[in-house]
């Protein structure tokens, strides 16, 4: 497997366009900590962000994965255009030549989704752990590393978004038109729960309960909304008389969706090599 990883690596190390997106994607999760120097003052009142809670052990696990997980486009670019230089440049039939089978090729791949997943689950571990320290009203070790469920959603919604990618990467050979494909494909699941909503069921449930197995919903459903926990929002909704009662938590259920749609994506990327002619 080392030796597989190593083979995409060196493909990377002379990808300058990679090097600076994944640089970019990575500046702007740290940009997380400039939002708590923003405050907004009007007349006599103040208002600071990082004093609202966001960066509270363990609601801060979160709101960071939450946030972080908006930015994996610019990962998703680089997944894509990694698949599609090995057409461009000929590298995958050069590979195959070279004695590598196109199950090695499609491992490879996998293992490359991984490592970015991995870096970058640490990487938001890390900060978010800083900014904890840093803004936290609460450091007690029991408080700080509960609700650790975030990070684990974030690196499996990280990892099936990155299978996504690899599979429309080997199955539309260009990155832009598998970006394209990319955006379609969440319009297409909108579209699809708003006609069961109106048009074919409707009823919201109903609707909701088929969407769970969407693929990019499963995705987003991991990691929900934290906006509507803090305690600010909580009391203007109390005020307003109105009440969430949103799961916050990740479900079982959601998890074994995404590993499901994981596995399809690897096994579908193999299964269209196998059986195209390169």
């Amino acid at each position: 497997m080392l030796r597989l990883l190593n083979i995409e690596l060196q493909k990377l190390r002379y990808n300058r366009s990679a090097k600076v997106i994944s640089i970019i994607y990575f500046v702007l999760i740290t940009f997380i900590a400039l939002i708590a120097s923003i405050e907004f003052n009007f007349g006599d009142f103040h208002f600071r962000v990082a004093d609202q809670g966001i960066f509270n052990f363990p609601y801060i696990w979160h709101f960071n994965t939450y946030v972080a997980a908006i930015l994996k486009l610019f990962l998703a670019i680089v997944i894509v255009s990694m698949m599609s230089n090995e057409y461009s440049y000929r590298t995958l039939k050069q590979n195959l030549i070279d004695g590598l089978s196109k199950k090695e090729f499609v491992l490879s791949k996998f293992l490359t989704v991984l490592l970015f997943a991995v870096i970058s689950t640490v990487f938001i571990f890390l900060v978010s752990l800083i900014l904890g320290l840093a803004f936290s009203d609460y450091t007690e070790i029991g408080i700080m590393f509960s609700d650790m469920e975030y990070i684990a959603a974030y690196f499996i919604k990280l990892v099936a978004f990155f299978s996504f990618c690899l599979f429309l990467g080997v199955l539309v050979k260009r990155s832009a038109f598998a970006l394209g494909f990319l955006i379609v494909w969440q319009v297409i699941e909108w579209l699809l729960y708003g006609l069961m909503k109106w048009q074919f069921f409707k009823d919201t449930e109903i609707a909701d309960t088929i969407s769970l197995f969407f693929p990019l919903n499963a995705m987003a459903n991991l990691i929900k909304e934290p906006l509507s926990r803090l305690g600010a929002i909580q009391s203007a909704a109390n005020q307003l008389g109105e009440n969430f009662t949103k799961d916050y938590h990740v479900t079982w259920l959601n998890v074994l969706i995404v590993l499901i749609w994981t596995s399809l994506f690897i096994y579908w990327s193999y299964a269209i090599l196998k059986k195209r002619d390169l």
